[in-house]
């Protein structure tokens, strides 16, 4: 087999991504990459146990992770581009989020740059600048039970999906997968790997509020500081969560609602108003920067 393609790993920090991960490396044999790199592109908001699951793999199976971070260029023009980091100097305190709002404003459901910039164009210009590709793929952990979610424009922004197309596995295969190994993520359905995603339904979001309010309190400061960045004509301020809810607003709903809510049960494979494992980083890019 000639080998002359480069392949970039997108590793979220999930435990579907790292099976994908972990099967890529093991079958390279099998596989038209002379090149690849497992990258995963910490926002500074992810669950600590995130961090420690990305760590453990690189440590325990050799993924040899390279952790980037996003680094804002506030000058007009310029693009979000790169820093590396490692498991001890990432981000822990929304660093890299702060940034990027501080620039682009608050993202939402109506304006959802954060994924574009904490995500997308670091691992861009990564790969442009740092590894210096031109060409590649892009390997995303979408399994055969998600292919709702697999992209029509895969093939032209070179997409591949190898759970569903080199490796057939769904969610069984990789529960199966973890429960031998000596480690694992430890992350609870309704917490994710960013642990107050505006994407998460109301539901996750008061259970979250019911067990670690704290999380909350950096989306609250974020906006008590930027809701106004790239405010409309109106000057109306930007806020993260659906129904164009503050934190503020989030908390008092949670609070009166709250009794309630610990009486009715949580179907969580009901809920189609959630956030995916990982934000899907390519659904909204036409073409590769």
């Amino acid at each position: 087999m000639t080998r002359t393609k480069n392949l970039r790993v997108c590793f979220s920090g999930g435990k579907t991504s790292a099976y994908m991960t972990y099967k890529i490396l093991n079958n390279l044999d099998s596989l038209p990459y002379q090149n690849v790199a497992v990258v995963f592109a910490n926002t500074g908001q992810e669950h600590d146990k995130t961090l420690d699951f990305v760590h453990n793999c690189d440590k325990h199976l050799g993924f040899n992770t390279i952790w980037i971070e996003a680094n804002v260029i506030y000058e007009k023009g310029k693009g979000t581009q790169s820093k590396v980091v490692d498991y001890v100097t990432a981000s822990r305190d929304g660093r890299p989020f702060e940034d990027i709002i501080k620039k682009y404003g608050i993202p939402s459901l109506n304006f959802p740059h954060c994924t574009r910039e904490l995500k997308l164009n670091p691992l861009h210009h990564y790969t442009k600048h740092v590894l210096g590709w031109k060409d590649y793929d892009n390997a995303i952990g979408i399994r055969t039970d998600e292919t709702r979610r697999v992209s029509k424009s895969a093939a032209k922004n070179g997409i591949v999906y190898p759970l569903v197309d080199w490796f057939p596995s769904d969610k069984e295969d990789v529960n199966l997968f973890w429960e031998d190994m000596s480690f694992n993520l430890g992350i609870l359905e309704h917490q994710g790997n960013c642990k107050w995603c505006w994407k998460k339904s109301l539901k996750k979001h008061f259970l979250n509020l019911e067990e670690n309010p704290n999380w909350y309190d950096f989306p609250e400061k974020m906006e008590q500081k930027y809701s106004k960045v790239r405010a409309d004509k109106e000057g109306k301020p930007h806020y993260f969560f659906r129904g164009y809810k503050s934190t503020k607003m989030l908390r008092e709903e949670f609070e009166n609602t709250r009794e309630i809510i610990k009486q009715v049960p949580i179907n969580f494979d009901q809920d189609v108003g959630t956030c995916s494992e990982s934000c899907e980083i390519f659904e909204m890019e036409d073409s590769k920067q």
